[in-house]
C-alpha cells in the first residue's frame, strides 16, 4: 500500500473538495487513462485493488501510471470510547479527488483491453470515473 515516508503534520484537518481539477486532468503519460468523475475521498488500500485488477486483466503487460498520491492522514477513534480526550490516532491516508482528475494511466495495450482494465479499476474505486485517450482532451 501506498504511505508517505515523511508528513509535516502528524494529523490533518478533514478538509472540503471544491470546483474541479486544475492540475492534472489531462492523460500525459500513457494512452488511455482514468478520469474521476465526481469528488471524494480514495483510500490507500482502493488504489491498490485498482492497481492489482488492472494488471491481471492485462496479464502484466503495457504499462500503468498511478497518477494519485494518498498522503492526507485520516485519524479515527476506537470504538466505545467517550468524547473529548483529544484527536484519534492515525488510521489510514487517503487522496482528496476533485472531478476532472486523471488518476490512473495505461499504454502499449489495445484499447479494448485498456477500456475493461479501467472499467475494473473504476469499480474499486469510491469516486465515480470514465474511460479517456489521450487524443480527446477537448472535452
Amino acid at each position: 500500500m501506498l504511505v508517505p515516508k515523511k508528513t509535516k503534520f502528524r494529523k490533518a484537518f478533514k478538509g472540503r473538495i471544491h470546483g474541479n481539477a486544475t492540475g492534472g486532468n489531462s492523460v500525459s503519460f500513457g494512452e488511455y487513462g482514468l478520469k474521476a468523475d465526481t469528488a471524494g475521498r480514495i483510500d490507500s488500500r482502493q488504489i491498490e485493488a485498482a492497481r492489482k485488477s488492472m494488471t491481471r486483466h492485462m496479464r502484466r503487460a503495457g504499462r500503468i501510471w498511478i497518477r494519485c498520491f494518498p498522503s492526507i492522514p485520516v485519524t479515527s477513534k476506537p470504538a466505545e470510547v467517550r468524547m473529548g480526550s483529544g484527536k484519534g490516532s492515525i488510521s489510514r491516508y487517503i487522496f482528496r479527488v476533485a472531478p476532472g482528475r486523471i488518476l490512473f494511466e495505461i499504454s502499449n495495450v489495445p484499447e479494448e483491453i485498456a477500456r475493461e482494465a479501467i472499467r475494473l479499476a473504476a469499480a474499486k474505486l469510491s469516486v465515480g470515473g470514465r474511460f479517456v485517450k489521450r487524443s480527446s482532451q477537448g472535452e
